[in-house]
This record gives structure tokens, sequence and C-alpha cells, in this order.
């Protein structure tokens, strides 16, 4: 990696019962990555995990708060690098993959790199969460862009500008859907690689629960909508009201046209109610699209505050 000679590489990996696998994850990067700091942040494990990877020469700490957004949480705040490598610690990812994957975002001048899951082992990528992915992947992007294939991924190479202007929200495994979406929000350059993922190893458990984590992470993807997207999300919620008032007062119009009459007034106050709520809907959609504004200049103005991939380290490492 000749471009990325002079810049500090950090490897950063969440753990929770990891202890089959850890050892594999950390001496894989260390061949591949033979300057980096390799940083194991184990999550309250039970097992031997912790000493696993510090007998395989990785840097460990611990983060109490239970989940791996609170993980990726501590991670984005105590480690300083100028080049994140984030990847899980069961051994499912292609550490050789990372040198090309870090000179592509310096060569490209990307701020994120994602490793987009390919494998030929059917107990590697179950079919459940091969659907949700896609499912979900092809939501976020009708809302936000389509720039993935695999949002879901937990194989990143990040610069330092897009870490340190990330404000991690989730706590769970929701996490990847914040860390795309930020991107995108922001416009950051970003590109995707096919990388090989493999099967955990015997012993070696999942722990993502498909309907689950699946389900937190479709609330996380409309969060994210209603925060990012005030207008439109408040806007469909106005049309939805104005449509259902619409529905209901029909019938009554047509006899009050037919008539002079206005028959159950029940039903016509609850359209005079759907109606006036439609337009509260709409004024917090417009008041909410301006703090939005401020909210994302404010990180755009943190983003641009570190250095671009491949201008050199600002500060010494910690």
């Amino acid at each position: 990696m000749p471009a990325s000679g002079m810049q500090r590489v950090a490897v950063l990996v969440p753990c929770f019962n990891e202890a089959v696998a850890i050892g594999k994850v950390v001496r894989d990067f260390a061949e591949s990555l033979p300057q980096a700091r390799i940083v194991v942040y184990d999550n309250n494990s039970t097992d031997d995990t912790a000493s696993v990877a510090r007998a395989a020469g990785a840097e460990v700490r611990q983060e109490r708060l239970q989940g791996k957004g609170n993980v990726v949480r501590r991670m984005f705040a105590d480690v300083d690098a100028d080049i994140y490598v984030m990847a899980d610690g069961d051994a499912t990812y292609d550490a050789s993959d990372a040198p090309a994957m870090i000179q592509r975002l310096l060569d490209e001048h990307l701020d994120l790199v994602v490793g987009s899951r390919v494998t030929e082992q059917h107990l590697a990528y179950r079919p459940g969460h091969r659907f949700g992915n896609r499912m979900l992947t092809g939501l976020a992007g009708r809302i936000f862009g389509r720039s993935f294939t695999d949002m879901l991924s937990g194989y990143r190479v990040m610069s330092r500008r897009y870490v340190k202007s990330f404000p991690v929200h989730a706590q769970g495994f929701e996490i990847e859907t914040e860390l795309a979406v930020h991107a995108l929000e922001l416009c950051m350059p970003v590109a995707e690689v096919p990388s090989r993922y493999f099967a955990r190893p015997e012993g070696s458990h999942s722990k993502l629960n498909t309907w689950r984590d699946g389900w937190r992470i479709l609330l996380a993807i409309l969060r994210l909508a209603k925060n990012g997207k005030p207008l439109a999300f408040f806007s469909l919620a106005c049309a939805a009201c104005l449509l259902l008032a619409a529905v209901l007062a029909w019938p009554l119009l047509a006899t009050y046209l037919s008539t002079g009459l206005v028959p159950r007034f029940p039903t016509a106050i609850l359209c005079a109610s759907l109606t006036l709520l439609g337009g509260v809907f709409l004024v917090c959609g417009l008041v909410l699209d301006t703090v939005t504004l401020g909210r994302r200049e404010q990180k755009h103005l943190a983003y641009l505050g570190q250095p671009a991939p491949g201008c050199g380290s600002t500060q010494g490492a910690r």
C-alpha cells in the first residue's frame, strides 16, 4: 500500500462472545495490515474473548453498554487514526481485502468503502438474512439514494472525517443503517467492492436475530427518514389524513348537495378534525425541515474540519 504508508490505520473490531474466532481475526488483519493498530472492543463477553484477542496481539478495551451501536460510539470517540477499518469479530470477513479497500479509498479520495458480501457457502449467509438485507437496503435506497447493494455489511473502510463527523444514535445492529445514511445524507464520496464472506468457525454462533433485529432496522430506517427528511415524512402523513377525510366526507357532501342537509354530524366532525390534523402535520414538516437543514450544516462543518483521505495526519496517535 504505497499511498497509505504515511497514514495511521486502525482496525476496529467490536466483539461479544467471539473467543472461538477472534484470534484468527486479529492474526489475519495483522498479516494483511502489519502497520495497523488493531483494537478489539469487548462488549461484556462471558467467554475468553478478551484474553484470546490480547494473546493474539490486539489492544483490548471494554464497553459496558450492551449493543453493537454502543460499541461503535465508543470506538469512534476513543480511537484516533487517519483510516479506520471496521469488521466483526466472527471471522466471516476476508482481512486480505482490506489493503485494496484502503487503496481505493485513498486513490479516489473516498470517505467510505463498503465490502459487499459475496459467498458460495450456504451457511455463511442464511436466506432469511439475505432477503431481509435486500428488502431493507432497497427501502433505504428509495428514501436516501441508491449507493449500496449491501447496506448491512459489517466490513467497512472509513476516512477520519467520516468517523469524526458521525453522531451515533443506534444501540444495536441498526448501526449499519445509520452508517450508510450518514454518508448519503452528506453526499460523501463512497464506493462498494465485493468481498468474500465465510461461514462462522465451528462453535461460533450469530448474535443476529432475523425478525427482532430486522424489525429494529426497519424502525431505524423510518426514524432516520423522519429526522433526515421531515418535510417528505410529514407530507405523507398530511396526505393520508386529507385522503381519509375526503373519503369519509364524500357521502356527506353528496347528501348535502341533493337535500341541503348535513347528516351524521360525528362523521362531519371527524372529517374536519382529520383536515386540521393534516394541516398540523404539514406545518410540523415545514418547521422541522428548517431545523434539519441546520443540523445537516453542522455535521457538514464537522466533516470539513477534518483532513481529506490521503492528506496526512494532523494529530498525534493516542
